[in-house]
């Protein structure tokens, strides 16, 4: 059910801001008057596909709510759990990190858990935390990989003024 493009996790970060534009796209088309009928039916069950593999709950409430998806409080739930868990898994290493190591290892915990939020789509705790990592950056490279974070949550969302602010500071 993966359905990855390639040969394992090691792609990481990459392959899942990719996916995360791909399933952007099939929103839009789901939303297209143009888009027949039958095509909708395989664009959500895409879309249900890619919510469940990335636990994108709030990303599953928006779409039951506007009536794309069937609410199913029972996946909801579900999703929400592994959520939680997750995030106490990365609450703890940022913890860790902060007692026992280095600057560049708390930033790294930072950053996994700005990812985490990033994949399951929780776009405001994604930015708060992708902020909160930016301050224990130091490098140019890091920082801009930051911006183009932040970029690619504006394009999920079509968060136009997002995205004219994270093209703003990557000029700079």
């Amino acid at each position: 059910m993966d359905g990855g493009g390639g040969g394992g996790s090691t792609s990481g970060d990459d392959g899942k801001q990719e996916k995360h534009l791909v399933l952007a796209h099939k929103l839009f088309l789901l939303s297209h008057p143009d888009v027949d009928d039958l095509s909708k039916v395989d664009l959500r069950s895409d879309v249900l596909s890619a919510v469940k593999s990335d636990d994108m709950a709030p990303l599953f409430e928006s779409l039951a709510a506007a009536g794309v998806l069937e609410p199913d409080a029972v996946l909801l739930s579900e999703m929400r759990a592994r959520i939680d868990e997750e995030i106490r898994k990365l609450d703890e290493k940022i913890a860790d990190a902060e007692e026992n190591l280095g600057e560049s290892e708390v930033r790294e915990a930072h950053l996994a858990k700005s990812l985490y939020f990033v994949k399951v789509g929780e776009k405001e705790k994604a930015l708060e935390q992708l902020k909160v990592t930016e301050g224990k950056t130091v490098a140019i490279g890091q920082k801009m990989d930051l911006v183009f974070y932040t970029l690619q949550i504006g394009l999920f969302y079509m968060d136009f003024d997002l995205i004219s602010k994270s093209v703003d500071k990557a000029k700079k």
